[in-house]
């Protein structure tokens, strides 16, 4: 519970209307389970950002920055700390030539499309990835043989003083999954692309193609955080999952997709604790019958 001194200074930071109290985590998730956050910001600019960290490190409040939700799972207890939703400049997108410069907020969506309506090429396999350029430069993402390494050239941060910093494409010592600032209290705030030029028909019948097969193999139907678990090393967790005889298998409305087994869904009803404790049986069986340990790409948050 947030105390009416804290929520009056924050008014004098943030517009009162851009400050929401309790709000249901579950509207900003993909996979729409969570309880509620005691205080939602809207955050429109680097400098009211700066001012915000600031006032919530003076006050000793937790905080979480949220993207588009797509590899988070909130408490059904809530978050007891703030949640930061970058918009305004955040969500701002332009073009200068062959790059492209994007606020953290932008969806990797909007900016291939803009891409390649620009005939610009290199983003083709982040048209279905469900996040935003924040969360996809913090964990290098990536799909069908592409990750943000190969095209980011520069990420502009703000550190936990508010300080900004530019970080070019080796500072950010890009890995499978991960990167310099996954585990630094570091806020994405923009990132300049470096692609290329090329075909606007190929471009789309690219990103068509791997449209097709994302729906022929994912189950997009259902709520889920994409592929749930990051691929061990000499492994795909997809079929480890399968070999261990889970395909199907559930818990409450949390299930372990049919469709891919790398995927766990949401298949109507499931609750943050449901997704929770099936993430860990599936860890459990897989380490039990193959001696590896899957570790998951989705991110935590409250109390489980």
């Amino acid at each position: 519970m947030l105390s009416s001194t804290f929520i009056e200074n924050l008014g004098r930071i943030v517009p009162n209307e851009n400050i929401v109290l309790n709000e249901l985590m579950s509207r900003h998730t993909t996979f729409r389970v969570g309880g509620e956050a005691a205080c939602l910001i809207k955050v429109s600019d680097s400098k009211e950002l700066s001012k915000i960290i600031t006032f919530l490190r003076q006050t000793e409040h937790d905080f979480f920055v949220l993207g588009n939700g797509s590899n988070l799972l909130v408490s059904d207890k809530g978050y007891d700390g703030v949640v930061l939703k970058l918009e305004g400049e955040f969500s701002e997108i332009h073009v200068a030539g062959t790059q492209i410069i994007s606020g953290a907020g932008v969806s990797l969506a909007k900016a291939a499309r803009e891409a390649m309506e620009e005939g610009l090429t290199g983003m083709e396999f982040a048209s279905g990835i469900p996040g935003t350029l924040g969360g996809a430069v913090v964990m290098n993402a990536g799909a069908y043989d592409g990750e943000m390494k190969q095209i980011v050239k520069e990420v502009t941060v703000m550190d936990q003083e508010g300080n900004i910093l530019t970080l070019d494409n080796d500072t950010m010592e890009f890995g499978y999954r991960t990167s310099a600032i996954k585990n630094r209290p570091f806020i994405v705030l923009s990132t300049v692309l470096q692609l290329q030029e090329g075909m606007k028909e190929e471009i789309k019948k690219k990103m068509d193609d791997f449209a097709e097969r994302r729906r022929e193999k994912q189950p997009l139907e259902y709520a889920s955080a994409g592929s749930t678990f990051k691929r061990p090393e000499g492994y795909f967790a997809g079929k480890l999952i399968m070999d261990a005889g889970l395909r199907g298998f559930s818990i409450g409305g949390a299930k372990v997709s049919d469709k891919h087994c790398g995927f766990i869904i949401n298949t109507g009803n499931a609750s943050a604790t449901d997704i929770s404790e099936l993430i860990i049986e599936v860890q459990e069986r897989v380490k039990e019958q193959f001696g590896v340990m899957l570790e998951p790409e989705v991110i935590r948050i409250g109390q489980f």
